[in-house]
């Protein structure tokens, strides 16, 4: 469910028009609905009820510094994957004992950050991050409370640039391997072996995947208990999947999907840890785009639009679909067109969708892109020195610009031309 809905024949943000919007920031922007970040954070905090459990937001999705503060005033940690994220997730107010610091290729000076601020644990990925880690930790006499990401060997059944959960992906250590690393993570000073970690992919629709994984990782929590580790926290990841397609079958709801965490490994007395990111920002934000024109090709009709693949690149990097709906509301029975749908960059991968039939529209008209909430802004670009396009978080009938659009001098004056080059 989202908070985006027909009144009077108008798409709105919760109480907001959206051609509101677009006459106070220009088109294109991308707008949020609180009111869904804040229902969709609450269903998975719900369905863990009974359970020692936290929701970390996994920020990757969305890292505007307002989408944070609401996932921050509503008890959530945050999932960070860099230093910037981490210290985006700081100044949004996340108490440092709720940030989980995940990724892959952590660096020193990103090490140094976490533990010199505080952090709730550190994801390991590997035997040279765990040793890095240790010294790390050494040289600035603190401890590091730590989780080791296990590669479970599962297939996700996602977009392979999604999945995270198989023996040939970059994430995490063989399960085959975790009792002889976790042995090594014991003996290294430094280091607190809290739990085990693990995350499979993203845009997961079927819950069968998690089934198995879970099953591995309570598997393989009794064995590390066997040998003497105190395993007391398992991060069981995110990923799970948003209807994208509303004509397809509907994803699992979080309360399904608790329950399966609930039934793997709800026996072992352990805190739980879950990274939701898409469900909860995916369906609460909007990409809404102008008309530039309708174009006549050979066999084909182009709606141009004056959003481009810099702003939202998951089309053309997965080859993803969005529903694109008119923000004036088709009256019943009328005409549905067939479009290419593409933006202005000079590139031919800038195409949204290619054969989209949906309601007829004409130049100057307002479109809106669903589901755009997450990896949308996060993912733009500057390219062909188009500006980042504004960001808008709605309130009931309130809203406001929280990341404003750039003029084309602020983004000319960042480049710095050498004094060889001047005069």
């Amino acid at each position: 469910m989202d908070h985006f809905l027909y009144r009077d024949g108008v798409l709105h943000a919760e109480d907001v028009p959206l051609p509101e919007i677009a006459a106070t920031v220009g088109t294109p922007f991308y707008v949020y609905s609180t009111a869904t970040l804040e229902r969709h954070y609450r269903l998975f905090d719900e369905g863990m009820a009974g359970m020692d459990h936290l929701v970390c937001y996994a920020m990757k999705a969305n890292s505007n510094q307002a989408v944070l503060t609401v996932m921050a005033r509503l008890g959530a940690g945050a999932d960070v994957v860099s230093g910037g994220e981490y210290s985006r997730a700081v100044a949004a107010g996340f108490p440092v004992e709720r940030i989980v610091f995940s990724g892959v290729g952590k660096t020193a000076d990103e090490m140094e950050l976490a533990l010199s601020g505080g952090v709730r644990q550190i994801n390991v990925e590997s035997e040279p991050e765990l040793r890095r880690l240790s010294e790390v930790a050494v040289r600035l006499g603190v401890t590091a409370p730590i989780a080791i990401r296990i590669n479970p060997d599962v297939d996700a059944r996602t977009h392979e640039k999604i999945a995270t959960g198989r023996s040939e992906n970059k994430f995490g250590v063989p399960i085959g391997r975790a009792r002889e690393i976790y042995a090594e993570a014991a003996g290294l000073p430094g280091l607190d072996v809290a739990g085990i970690d693990v995350h499979i992919g993203s845009q997961l629709t079927d819950l069968g995947p998690y089934e198995r994984a879970y099953g591995k990782v309570a598997e393989l929590a009794r064995v590390l208990r066997s040998d003497g580790h105190d395993i007391r926290r398992l991060d069981l990841g995110g990923g799970l999947g948003i209807p994208y397609e509303r004509s397809n079958a509907v994803p699992p709801l979080p309360i399904d999907y608790c329950e399966v965490i609930r039934r793997t490994v709800g026996d072992l007395d352990c805190e739980i840890e879950i990274e939701p990111g898409r469900l909860i920002a995916g369906n609460a934000g909007l990409l809404v785009a102008g008309v530039i024109y309708v174009k006549a090709g050979q066999d084909r009709e182009f709606l141009i639009l004056d959003a481009a693949m810099n702003d939202l690149v998951r089309p053309a990097m997965y080859g993803a679909h969005h529903e694109i709906v008119p923000v004036t509301e088709p009256v019943p029975g009328s005409e549905q067109a067939t479009y290419d749908v593409v933006g202005p960059v000079c590139e031919t991968g800038d195409t949204f969708s290619r054969g989209r039939k949906m309601p007829s529209v004409v130049e100057g008209d307002l479109v809106a892109f669903r589901s755009a909430g997450a990896y949308g802004a996060v993912m733009a670009s500057e390219y062909n020195s188009r500006p980042l396009v504004p960001e808008v978080l709605v309130s009931e009938r309130r809203f406001a610009v929280i990341r404003p659009r750039p003029a084309f001098d602020e983004m000319i004056n960042r480049d710095i031309i050498p004094s060889w080059l001047k005069g």
